[in-house]
């Protein structure tokens, strides 16, 4: 089972930028979207041409904000749309799809923000999210995916030391909202199988970073410890263009 997961900074910016083509040489059961900026019917508008999947849009109230979807082959026993908490469910950033064996859980974890402010609601969000996790949890394992807007090891940026502590997707608070899901029992399937490769996912739009690889890799594929033995690939699609992040995979053998 081949599942993948990309933050297309804008779905219908993205289907003028080759998505169908891309998407279509992925080859995968499921995709999940972040930050698709557009209503429910805008999203299901732009992925017209796409033929054989079942889509899911979860959208913000904000127009052209945000937003969650996942296109999946299998049509799921049940789609979840948000956490229940009025706090964090305006943004349409979380879906949770059930399958016979697993839930699969997309996300858009929200960035804290210049200057850092919304860094104590982020702390917030990482704390009930992961109860909303570990709540699936207890009824099946869960595959949890999307641009979780942190850098979790030193590894995982070009340059950690200047944005430590002062960069957002790079300070303490959130790194320890990372800490936490892993420590609660979710392995980071890329860094389990490449625990020394130094790949990212996203790079800002400013001063090339891109061709220069100064980037991040914020974007993952988590899965609880019972499915750690059917980890068969990961990898991080950077060849794949049309949004300053690139897709992440993850293929199963379920």
């Amino acid at each position: 089972m081949r599942l993948v997961s990309w933050n297309v900074n804008g779905i219908r910016a993205a289907m003028k930028k080759d998505f169908a083509n891309s998407f279509q040489a992925m080859n995968t059961d499921a995709l999940c979207l972040q930050e698709t900026k557009a209503q429910d019917d805008q999203v299901i508008e732009a992925l017209a041409d796409i033929d054989g999947y079942h889509i899911y849009c979860n959208s913000a109230e904000k127009k052209g904000y945000s937003g969650t979807a996942i296109l999946s082959k299998t049509e799921p026993l049940s789609i979840q749309l948000d956490m229940g908490i009025a706090e964090h469910d305006q943004e349409g950033r979380v879906i949770a799809a059930e399958f016979e064996h697993y839930y699969l859980v997309t996300v858009y974890t929200p960035n804290s923000g210049s200057e850092l402010k919304r860094l104590d609601y982020r702390q917030q969000w990482d704390a009930d999210f992961l109860a909303h996790l570990k709540q699936l949890e207890s009824i099946k394992p869960v595959i949890v995916c999307g641009d979780l807007n942190v850098a979790h090891q030193p590894i995982d940026l070009a340059r950690p030391k200047p944005n430590y502590n002062k960069t957002a997707g790079y300070t303490q608070t959130e790194i320890d909202g990372l800490d936490n899901i892993v420590a609660s029992g979710f392995i980071d399937t890329f860094r389990f199988q490449n625990p020394e490769e130094v790949k990212y996912s996203w790079w800002s739009y400013r001063a090339g970073a891109r061709g220069k690889n100064i980037g991040w890799r914020i974007d993952y594929f988590l899965v609880t410890d019972s499915l750690k033995d059917h980890i068969a690939r990961t990898d991080i699609l950077n060849d794949v263009m049309g949004s300053d992040h690139c897709p992440v995979l993850l293929d199963l053998s379920i």
